[in-house]
């Protein structure tokens, strides 16, 4: 599962979202509604697959269709108005926003950052300072460097005394058996479990978020969350509301029920590996809504620091209005 980082494609074309309108012989009528992946079908997607398969859109009076993106993720697509809704990740909508898009979060789908630096255990990395003198491969984006620079700062370390390398979409674990780097960006729940747990790579993992839930060093963000466009929800609130609330009920019956998430998934994409996907999706579980909040609900808190971080490096202008980025006012009340 690879990340969608800080970059935002300047080459998508506005465009008029799909009409809603039915089969005229379907009865009742259904409203098409399409949501586009930010990557390949994954657990993170659980609630979305669920939904569908255990007709919860259709009782909504949906016919929901899952995209996977293109090579730019599906942010773009929304913009150009090829899908209703589009699972992105907070950087990557604010990016879009900077670029003038009108693009919101309508909700989150994990209540916290599950993101990790991996590195091979005889590396010798026991904390974020360690790092000096070794190796990061990633995208070369600037939201990582600014990430592994302060987490090296943070913990007493001098992040100018790391080394950075693009390395793109590969596959890590050979990267890391034949040295190429020594840490990488990934999600714990999908990747820290194949290389921990089913491939028995022996690794340290350096959490974005500490033991307690709250930030080691850097700030907690949204990724992944569903985004639709302003315009959208100005002419269609009402498709707005019934789709996050099918949604919302895809991912309670994911948190209450992994082992039928995993279901749903494999089979949408029964090429997956299923142990993965199992053990992904009851990782995933506790992690599916807030402590204290139903699915979906976006903490301002969050956005506001996470932007704050952004401002303070230089990666986004210090006029941009954070709290336009996100509403909480289409989720169902609880």
């Amino acid at each position: 599962m690879r990340r969608i980082l800080f970059s935002f494609a300047a080459l998508v074309v506005f465009g008029s979202l799909a009409a809603a309108c039915g089969d005229e012989d379907a009865t009742p009528k259904l409203t098409p509604v399409s949501v586009v992946l930010d990557w390949t079908p994954n657990t993170n997607h659980g609630g979305l697959y669920l939904a569908q398969q255990q007709g919860l859109y259709k009782k909504a009076g949906l016919d929901v269709t899952i995209i996977e993106p293109g090579a730019n993720g599906g942010l773009p697509m929304l913009v150009a108005g090829e899908a209703n809704f589009a699972v992105s990740a907070a950087e990557s909508l604010l990016a879009a926003r900077v670029e003038g898009a009108d693009v919101v979060s309508v909700g989150a789908i994990l209540a916290h950052n599950t993101s990790s630096l991996v590195i091979p255990a005889d590396r010798g990395v026991r904390s974020a300072k360690d790092l000096q003198g070794k190796t990061y491969g990633g995208y070369g984006s600037e939201l990582e460097k600014a990430l592994v620079d302060e987490l090296v700062r943070c913990d007493g370390g001098d992040p100018a005394k790391v080394n950075y390398v693009e390395v793109g979409n590969v596959d890590y674990e050979v990267g890391f058996a034949q040295n190429h780097y020594d840490a990488v960006w990934v999600f714990d729940g999908w990747d820290v479990i194949r290389m921990r747990d089913l491939d028995g790579l022996a690794i340290t993992t350096i959490p974005f978020l500490g033991s307690t839930g709250k930030p080691a060093c850097i700030p907690d963000w949204y990724t992944p969350l569903l985004a639709a466009s302003g315009t959208m929800l100005k002419e269609q609130p009402e498709l707005v509301k019934s789709f996050l609330q099918a949604t919302a009920a895809g991912y309670e019956k994911a948190r209450t029920d992994p082992k039928a998430a995993a279901a749903a998934l494999l089979g949408t994409v029964p090429e997956l590996d299923r142990e993965l996907v199992e053990r992904s999706a009851v990782y995933l579980a506790t992690r599916f809504g807030h402590e204290t909040k139903a699915w979906g609900v976006q903490d301002p808190v969050i956005w506001n620091q996470f932007g704050a971080f952004l401002k303070e490096r230089k990666l986004l202008p210090a006029d941009i209005k954070l709290d336009a980025a996100f509403t909480n006012d289409f989720l169902p009340r609880s």
